[in-house]
């Protein structure tokens, strides 16, 4: 067995023990483009099956109602909430945060309106989903391991709010969350329901993306950080799923279609869904430089890369890991026109005003100081992942 596998064979392990002793919470295929409303469209059901193994025992999950064949969903062998969602998040300052939280270290950056949150890595590897309220908005922040994938939605549907838990199984390897609500299950990466009352469904993706520590608390030094008082007794700051992203590894519980060899299954991309294209950014090629201009779908967006981010998968400790970069994405339009961007040396100006601007699409100087980009819902993806749930998706070439 190797190394990410005995890693994540002891979470489950530890989890499945800690939901027995606690109880696991405190509180009683074509996939759709990035959705900005919610929306139940027509469905195409399909044909009555089994459900999954012991799902009837834990679920009131209408499971006559499915869009993806129940035999490829996956069981991690522990109950439901196992990995324990979060539902009553506490938040503290950046200058608390800074007591544990290494510059390099990943966190996901939700903003909505002036209330601007970051959430830990370190804490969302351990629990997944949070459930929360930022800017008067319900949200629901979750975070795949498996697929690297960080993802936050809007949690109303239908007028109404819903709390979100962790099936602990798996579709392409991806995470399974369900509603207590309706008990329908719903795909993280689509996020569509793909079983149960509301199946069809489609949440509203809010960008979400993956930045270093230093980044945030540089950007907004008044944001809020999620707390390690979850309730829970976690050994936050350890990866448990160490060399998990190594690209020579193959992923870990898939058995999804064969993943396009344009580049290792592992390797990590930036997706964009927009209108009727989606669109791959291998972080390799970030890397090397560092912004793209491109239309997607229809609208004209620019993805940045900047350094100063490690993963948090590679090394035992989350602060530890190798330096992977951070990647963002913005439409280009501002003020009436279409600006167009571009690196000098180490800064990323537009050429139309020579402005510089920062990952988080602020202009930091130059004539257009103190403005900034719309946010484009791009998400970090595993390659397998990423072209698993959206087949024919073109890859960016300079």
């Amino acid at each position: 067995m190797n190394t990410p596998l005995r890693s994540l064979a002891a979470l489950i392990a530890l989890t499945a023990f800690l939901a027995a002793c606690a109880g696991a919470n405190p509180r009683p295929i074509t996939t759709p483009p990035m959705t900005t409303t919610a929306s139940s469209p027509g469905v195409s059901l399909l044909p009555d099956e089994p459900p999954p193994h012991g799902a009837t025992l834990d679920y009131t999950t209408d499971f006559s109602r499915h869009s993806v064949p129940y035999r490829d969903i996956i069981s991690l062998g522990i109950p439901r909430d196992g990995i324990a969602p979060i539902g009553n998040p506490r938040f503290i300052a950046v200058s608390e945060g800074n007591e544990w939280l290494a510059d390099q270290e990943a966190v996901v950056f939700v903003e909505v309106g002036s209330d601007e949150r970051a959430y830990p890595v370190q804490i969302l590897t351990w629990h997944e989903i949070v459930n929360d309220m930022v800017g008067g908005v319900p949200l629901v922040i979750t975070y795949c391991p498996l697929c690297n994938s960080a993802i936050a939605f809007e949690r109303s549907v239908a007028g109404q709010i819903l709390e979100f838990g962790n099936t602990c199984r798996l579709y392409y390897s991806n995470l399974i969350l369900y509603d207590r609500q309706s008990q329908s299950w719903w795909q993280q990466a689509s996020g569509e329901a793909i079983a149960g009352k509301l199946t069809g469904t489609r949440l509203i993706f809010r960008p979400a993306p993956i930045i270093s520590w230093a980044e945030f608390k540089a950007a907004y030094p008044d944001g809020k950080v999620l707390s390690r008082d979850t309730g829970y007794e976690r050994t936050y700051g350890r990866n448990p799923y160490v060399g998990y992203d190594d690209v020579t590894n193959p992923p870990q519980y898939y058995a999804g279609p064969e993943t396009p060899d344009a580049m290792a299954p592992v390797a990590r991309v930036l997706g964009i869904d927009l209108g009727s294209q989606s669109v791959a950014y291998p972080y390799d090629l970030l890397q090397r430089v560092r912004v793209v201009n491109d239309r997607v779908g229809g609208t004209d967006v620019v993805v940045m890369w900047a350094p100063g981010t490690a993963s948090a998968l590679d090394a035992l400790s989350v602060s530890t890991g190798r330096e992977v970069g951070a990647a963002n994405a913005f439409a280009r339009a501002l003020g009436g026109r279409t600006l167009t961007f571009a690196l000098e040396g180490s800064r990323v100006l537009d050429l139309e005003t020579r402005s510089e601007w920062d990952l988080l699409g602020r202009a930091v100087s130059g004539k257009l100081v103190g403005e900034k980009l719309t946010p484009i819902v791009a998400v970090n993806h595993f390659w397998f992942s990423w072209s698993a749930f959206r087949p024919g998706t073109r890859i960016f070439h300079p």
